[in-house]
């Protein structure tokens, strides 16, 4: 099963390498994780997603639990919550292909960030699914390079995503 768990952490150097050091450690495989500062500059927000039962998610939490620098840690997988993935992909794109790429980026409410001479770089943001359907679109162009943020998340309405309530 997959679970998306939502964390606040302290906004300090090291916190990153903490959780995921004590994750692998432990060997829980973190399949996505995004951290960003929040709307308060001393608290960052990490989104991470991770596989396995009810018993190996409440093993995470358990470890995330003793880590001093974690304010507080959320399974918002239960939770009507919305989830996105934002990727930079540049993808090879001859004068008579670009505009079968455009309509393509277009359907996918993407944008051209980027052109030159032989080549394309597009920004596409949504689930997991669809950007893995663009990915796959693209395929036959001759993908060049390709970045990944890894899933954000936040519950939707007034609930909190790994926030005090």
């Amino acid at each position: 099963m997959r679970h998306v768990l939502s964390a606040l952490v302290q906004n300090q150097p090291g916190v990153l390498a903490h959780v995921s050091g004590m994750l692998a450690s432990r060997g829980f495989n973190i399949d996505s994780l995004a951290v960003g500062e929040t709307e308060n500059a001393h608290l960052s927000r990490m989104t991470f997603v991770v596989n396995g039962d009810d018993n190996v998610l409440d093993q995470v939490r358990k470890q995330l639990d003793k880590i001093v620098s974690i304010v507080k840690v959320v399974d918002i997988s239960s939770e009507n919550f919305v989830e996105r993935d934002l990727m930079l992909i540049k993808v090879v794109a001859p004068p008579e292909k670009r505009s079968e790429i455009a309509l393509l980026v277009e359907m996918f409410r993407g944008r051209v960030v980027d052109i030159s001479a032989g080549d394309i770089m597009i920004e596409i943001s949504g689930q997991e699914q669809k950007i893995e359907k663009f990915i796959d679109l693209m395929r036959p162009y001759g993908i060049i390079e390709l970045a990944r943020t890894g899933r954000i998340a936040l519950v939707r309405g007034r609930g909190k995503s790994g926030g005090e309530q």
